[in-house]
């Protein structure tokens, strides 16, 4: 068979690997998310021993490979309770980039500028509603190009899972290379398909930032003709 006809072939498999593999990435990018959050809001606080904690926590994750934080878990915990082996890998990925994810928070907290805070303060806004209406968006906007590009890395990152046994893109070529003889034609296919989701999410990811950064010049341009009107009127 042709290059052509093997991906024919194994269209179905790698499909229901495509989806596997995007909810594994899913449900480990909620717990990055929540656990990001709250290390990130630890590294902020003005209370020295969470500073430290924080500190220790993104250290140890990111000095450590993924791979071994992957067998830790799923092996570690197989002593406690029996962890299927996707939420031992999503549990993992949640692991692993919550550390990175806490990291761009905070950095894109600390970029919004401290007279925006202390004017919304000064206004009447409460901590929550300054947090909420004027921090919250604006690092949003900060962060989101990066935020992005860590979700992307966390795709090709759950090819890892399959030396747990999953049977997520990467395993599935494994698998065909084993049973075709083809590894090369395997493993271009899967590239293929981490390709095609990596593109769609880099689009959906400008589409979202291109729809933040219209909205920002759309309320700066109605600004601007009331503050000439209030020059004028001087």
């Amino acid at each position: 068979m042709n290059f052509f006809e093997r991906f024919t072939q194994y269209a179905p498999l790698f499909l229901e690997a495509t989806w596997l593999t995007l909810s594994l990435t899913a449900v480990a990018l909620v717990m990055a998310m929540i656990m990001g959050s709250g290390i990130a809001a630890m590294a902020m606080s003005p209370v020295r021993p969470l500073r430290w904690f924080a500190t220790a926590y993104i250290g140890l994750v990111r000095g450590t490979p993924l791979i071994t934080q992957i067998f830790i878990i799923y092996f570690g915990l197989a002593y406690i309770v029996n962890l299927p082996a996707f939420w031992a890998g999503s549990i993992a990925l949640g692991f692993h980039n919550s550390a990175y994810i806490a990291e761009i928070i905070r950095s894109g907290f600390q970029a919004v500028p401290k007279g925006l805070t202390e004017a919304s303060r000064s206004l009447g806004l409460s901590k929550m509603k300054t947090l909420k209406r004027v921090q919250a968006p604006l690092a949003l906007r900060t962060t989101l190009p990066v935020l992005g590009n860590q979700y992307i890395i966390a795709v090709k990152d759950s090819s890892l899972v399959a030396f747990i046994g999953m049977s997520e893109l990467f395993r599935t070529s494994q698998n065909m290379a084993a049973s075709t003889y083809q590894p090369l034609t395997a493993y271009t296919i899967v590239a293929i398909y981490y390709l095609a989701i990596v593109l769609v999410l880099t689009v959906l990811v400008n589409a979202l930032e291109h729809r933040l950064n219209r909205h920002r010049r759309a309320t700066k341009d109605d600004e601007e003709p009331a503050v000439t009107g209030a020059k004028e009127d001087q």
